[in-house]
């Protein structure tokens, strides 16, 4: 390790303290260096600097400014010492300028965390360990860690400590011949000459989970330093090991205010992630062997897909498309004008109350390495996209990023998104598609990354899911909107007897057992999730030209579905805009990457296309039970029930006067548009809520089929026309 300093090849020295309990008997020495952390930093320093090996000769180093620097400061003292003189300590050169290395100190693995609100007055000086979720970093700046000055009188360079942010210059020479010639002249600061070090300043929150009842999650003040800048981002859980110091006043009217009390910070000195990220340079060597082993299973696709919540029952589909999301697909951009076309896979999940939505959205969020989870009616359009506030080090106006930006190359979770406001929800117009945020407030004009994928959860507008209304009209977001999700699944509360007792049975079960019944495979756990999906995320398939006739065939007939029997537009179907071609080469391609492949087979297509369709399946079902009806129906007409059924309706004809009989023949139809004529004469109107008409018309004993019958028929008749939300009635 020394000698990749030496050679520069390595910058931190991690001295890992279950290392160095092997030679420590009795746990004296270790105990001391956990309570007086910061003093033993300077002893291995030192320690380290009476053994530092000498560079290699064949070392390829290049010198920069400092090594010049060393050289002639060692030259010059050489010539200014006089032989005969004592030695100045004011004028010699400290070893903190000359150091190239960092000294870490790295907890105990069988040391509790310490959470951030019981850190108290006597951890202060000794080594800590705390979790929390970073909410605020700003940005690397060099900080002094060593100022040089150089009288013009004497010639001699004056060194300065700095362990702190703030600090009083040097003004005068502290030099023996200077103070004997009472020299009062300003010595001149070497900003070349300085050592400056990256320093961070990170804000560390307390996870959710940790905050008791009725208490305000509470923050502490990391200071990273060198190489441990950057290492983090806002949003990420991270485990900190720190010194617990105090913040010195540096005297005024500050010291003054503040009394015997003084400010706290934590000084880094080793961060790691809780959760790590896609980078397959992050993930365990035994996880990836365990990867490429699971790999080779022909069902891998199905077992991943039910390895996610595997304590909600069904939604296989619905998982599936969670671990598409999850992979995404490929990014690309254009050669020519470098137009981008989006890689990574936006899902709405619209469905009845109860049917573990918002279960689905929390496991997405603990699944994924960096995920954001919100809430529509909690979160503003600033809240999602940037807001300009005032940064607390420099004073001056920054951007700092909301939700969206924190989720960059991750996933936004947005639960009860039919519960946002409508100026709220076009910030996330732009974020769907371009995948990015412009801003122009307060003088600031700039464009933010927000390379994220959006996973959003709805409740239909009239509680639940009415299926003799389009999406569109259920979910009462703009269509403009709805074509930027590459999947909607509509999610139908439907009672049935079989699936009902399963459910019921499966609840009963993770209720009382806290896991999920045994399926017939071992899920996967969150940590093997990521580590399959790291890898398969390097791979950037392709699509074969021999595919390009079939997905534009399948494109086309999406299309047709779209349709009526007379060609025209179904208002209760989704139409499937130029995007859903996107959407369904994303899907292949995400599909594709999960087989640890290259290339798009035929096969992967048309698992897109499943999906794709699989969002239209509850329109089609409500269709299909109302022919099964009519069939049903024609057949019993058929039958000798309804011959005898006739007979006597014949004869109840009979022993009625004719105003009765034509009455009792006269269609139904007929007579709900005599009810509606009635409605609007009786209060000489020629407009009303058809929601009013329905409580009307219902309360007389009509059927809901044949009041809509009604409305359709008559509206083609140009007899009256409906609001294009379906919501009022106009008679022409």
């Amino acid at each position: 390790m020394l000698k990749e300093v030496a050679n520069r090849e390595r910058v931190s020295i991690e001295i890992e303290l279950d290392d160095f309990r092997k030679y420590d008997k009795g746990e004296v020495v270790i105990n001391d260096i956990e309570k007086n952390t910061l003093r033993y930093v300077n002893v291995f320093a030192s320690a380290i600097d009476s053994i530092m090996p000498l560079r290699d000769v064949n070392a390829n180093v290049e010198e920069d400014s400092i090594d010049v620097l060393a050289d002639w400061r060692v030259r010059m003292q050489r010539e200014l010492v006089d032989p005969t003189a004592l030695p100045d300590q004011n004028s010699a050169i400290p070893k903190e300028l000359l150091r190239r290395y960092e000294v870490n100190f790295i907890s105990r693995s069988d040391r509790d965390t310490l959470k951030i609100r019981n850190i108290s007055a006597g951890d202060i000086g000794g080594l800590v360990k705390v979790k929390g979720i970073v909410t605020r970093i700003t940005e690397v700046r060099p900080m002094m860690r060593c100022a040089t000055y150089i009288c013009d009188v004497c010639g001699n360079e004056i060194y300065q400590i700095i362990n702190k942010k703030k600090y009083t210059p040097v003004t005068e020479c502290p030099s023996a011949q200077c103070q004997q010639n009472r020299n009062k002249r300003p010595v001149l600061p070497q900003t070349r000459g300085s050592k400056f070090i990256k320093f961070q300043e990170i804000r560390l929150q307390e996870s959710p989970e940790e905050v008791p009842e009725g208490n305000v999650p509470r923050a502490i003040i990391i200071y990273a330093m060198g190489e441990l800048t950057r290492l983090c981002q806002c949003g990420d859980k991270i485990a900190c090991d720190g010194i617990w110091l105090p913040i010195p006043n540096t005297g005024g009217f500050a010291a003054m205010r503040a009394g015997l009390t003084t400010n706290t910070y934590l000084h880094c000195m080793c961060i790691s992630k809780e959760k790590k990220g896609y980078d397959i340079e992050q993930q365990d060597d035994k996880l990836l062997k365990e990867v490429n082993k699971i790999a080779k299973d022909p069902k891998i696709y199905d077992k991943l897909s039910r390895s996610i919540a595997p304590e909600i029952y069904g939604l296989e589909d619905v998982k599936k498309a969670m671990l598409l999301l999850l992979i995404s697909g490929v990014t690309k951009v254009s050669k020519t004008d470098q137009m981008k076309i989006r890689g990574d896979i936006n899902i709405l999940l619209m469905g009845d109350p109860g049917v573990a939505k918002s279960q689905l959205l929390k496991h997405i969020s603990h699944v994924a390495p960096r995920c954001v989870y919100t809430t529509g009616k909690g979160s503003s359009g600033v809240g999602l996209t940037a807001a300009v506030q005032r940064d607390p080090v420099t004073k001056d106006m920054v951007l700092e990023g909301g939700a969206l930006v924190l989720a960059d190359m991750g996933i936004c979770c947005i639960d009860e998104f039919d519960k946002m406001e409508e100026s709220d929800r076009t910030a996330i117009h732009e974020v769907m598609e371009q995948q990015t945020i412009s801003i122009a407030k307060a003088g600031i004009t700039t464009t933010l990354n927000a390379r994220t994928s959006i996973l959003a959860a709805a409740n239909p507008a009239f509680g639940r899911y009415d299926k003799k209304r389009s999406p569109e009209i259920n979910i009462n977001l703009p269509a403009a909107l709805l074509s930027r999700f590459d999947l909607l699944f509509v999610l139908v509360d439907t009672p049935n007897l079989d699936n009902d007792i399963a459910l019921a049975r499966h609840i009963a079960f993770v209720h009382q057992n806290l896991k999920h019944p045994e399926l017939d495979f071992e899920p996967f756990s969150s940590d093997l999730l990521r580590a399959y999906i790291a890898e398969a995320r390097t791979y950037e398939p392709v699509i074969p030209s021999t595919l390009a006739d079939y997905i534009v065939g399948c494109y086309v007939s999406m299309r047709k579905q779209s349709l009526d029997e007379n060609g025209q537009y179904d208002s209760k179907k989704i139409v499937g805009t130029p995007r859903a071609l996107l959407s369904i080469l994303r899907l292949a391609q995400a599909l594709a990457r999960i087989r640890f492949s290259n290339v798009v087979n035929q096969s992967d297509v048309a698992e897109a296309m499943r999906l794709m369709k699989k969002q239209n399946i509850q329109h089609y079902k409500e269709k299909i039970l109302k022919e099964n009806m009519k069939m049903r129906y024609h057949e019993y007409l058929q039958s000798d029930v309804a011959e005898a059924m006739r007979l006597m309706k014949e004869a109840k004809h009979s022993t009625l006067q004719r105003e009765d009989i034509e009455r009792e023949y006269e269609d139904e139809i007929s007579r709900i548009f005599g009810a509606v004529r009635e409605y609007m004469e009786s209060r000489n109107r020629t407009e009303a809520r058809i929601a009013d008409i329905k409580t009307i018309l219902t309360t007389k004993g009509f059927n809901d089929d044949n009041i809509d019958e009604t409305f359709e028929r008559y509206e083609q008749n140009d007899i009256w026309y409906i609001s294009a939300d379906g919501e009022t009635l106009t008679m022409t």
